[in-house]
């Protein structure tokens, strides 16, 4: 989480998506701990939330990184969204 603070604003908000895959997925753990784990939420609610703690005006790569890093699970229709139970931002055989 320490280095993750380079890339948040003095409220929280990620400023930009990290480049390197180990931060990325510290990123999308820190927007996916935003989700309440056990309430589904429309893709539009999924956007309002995103846009609330990031800057740069892209919530639908951030829900589509959440969804293919299995933050986030969705529908076959892709109309509802739930948080997982994924433990860890990251998967330990990437960060070595």
């Amino acid at each position: 989480m320490k280095q993750l603070k380079n890339f948040l604003d003095e409220e929280g908000r990620l400023v930009k998506f990290p480049a390197k895959r180990a931060m990325q997925l510290e990123a999308l753990g820190y927007l996916a701990e935003k989700f309440q784990p056990d309430r589904t939420y429309t893709e539009r609610e999924v956007n309002q939330l995103l846009d609330q703690w990031h800057c740069f005006q892209d919530p639908a790569t951030l829900r589509r990184a959440l969804f293919d890093h299995r933050f986030l699970d969705r529908d076959p229709y892709g109309t509802s969204y739930k948080r997982t139970a994924r433990e860890t931002a990251a998967e330990p055989e990437q960060l070595s």
